[in-house]
């Protein structure tokens, strides 16, 4: 064990993200997303929300800065869906880097494209429809 590793974030992730690059990509899958299907590497966090999940992992996760930081799952307006999930992705990726986020909203079948080429894909239990989001890895300034 280690001292102040939060019990959510599995060794397998921890690795993962340690092994992943600048301009890497994270998905956090909810519960319908196909994330066998498409994973490179799947990682599963059963059980757990993306929300708790995400805040956790932004704790040691630099986020992209030059580009867009994330990726959600544009929800078709047919659908007259409302969610809050994706606008509380957006306040956590806000408070952690202390600025408005860009996030690039794509269709479906481009976010399952995208999410077959991310470094690894992390199954959860999130039961919120278009739940799902995609992170990109920044970098950490030297100091």
């Amino acid at each position: 064990m280690l001292i102040g590793i939060p019990k959510i974030i599995t060794p397998e992730l921890m690795k993962v993200m340690m092994e992943m690059g600048h301009g890497d990509e994270l998905v956090l899958a909810d519960g319908n997303f196909p994330a066998a299907a498409n994973a490179q590497r799947l990682i599963r966090c059963d059980g757990l929300g993306t929300k708790e999940l995400l805040q956790v992992i932004l704790k040691f996760f630099p986020l992209e800065y030059r580009r867009e930081v994330a990726a959600l799952m544009q929800i078709p307006p047919e659908l007259n869906l409302v969610t809050s999930i994706q606008a509380d992705y957006i306040e956590i990726m806000q408070e952690t880097i202390g600025k408005q986020p860009v996030v690039k909203y794509e269709q479906r079948d481009d976010f399952y494209a995208r999410s077959r080429n991310a470094f690894a894909i992390v199954a959860t239990g999130e039961t919120a429809r278009f739940a799902s989001i995609i992170i990109r890895k920044g970098i950490i300034a030297s100091q």
